[in-house]
């Protein structure tokens, strides 16, 4: 799955409220890998805009992506593996990150509107308003088959279930304890 000493990065993507942090963290736990929050990375401005309800353009998000990749591209010079969760709605931003870790792994949740409105309205985001879920669904670019490293998952089964079909997907085992 990766070159020796380059570890293996995975990226688990899809709209706010489909579970990438539950899913990601369960994960990376199971792997005995770090986990990182990639909203962590996104610049200071786009949080205060999201804070204040107003979605982000492409534009807003360029920087972000490319912290993305920078940290991803790290942990590979690193022989490190890891989790990171990013929402990546459109082909062009999972590009962005595979031209600076071309080995990386998405791992999208995917879940109708319905399922995840119900889960945004039930909970509170730091700064991720349910008012911006819509946003979110009108950017969704969904990968396509032809978009390679790319395992889609049912966001609408338990945690559990679905790290248990990320492992099967991509024939990972946990890292041995030393």
């Amino acid at each position: 799955m990766n070159d020796a000493g380059s570890g293996t990065a995975l990226v688990v993507m899809g709209v706010s409220g489909s579970g990438k942090t539950t899913v990601a963290e369960l994960l990376a736990k199971k792997l005995g890998w770090p986990f990182m929050e990639g909203d962590r990375l996104h610049p200071p401005a786009n949080v205060e805009k999201m804070r204040q309800g107003i979605a982000l353009t492409d534009a807003d998000r360029g920087p972000w992506l490319d912290r993305i990749g920078e940290e991803l591209k790290t942990w590979g010079a690193e022989g490190k593996s890891g989790v990171l969760t990013c929402s990546a709605l459109k082909r062009a931003y999972r590009d962005r990150i595979r031209s600076a870790r071309p080995d990386v792994r998405f791992i999208y949740l995917k879940g109708s509107e319905a399922l995840i409105k119900g889960r945004v309205m039930s909970r509170q985001h730091e700064y991720m308003p349910a008012s911006l879920l819509r946003s979110q669904f009108d950017t969704l670019e969904e990968p396509t088959p032809d978009e390679r490293g790319v395992v889609t998952v049912d966001a609408g089964g338990s945690a559990d279930e679905e790290v248990a079909e990320v492992i099967a997907a991509l024939r990972l085992k946990r890292a041995q304890q030393r």
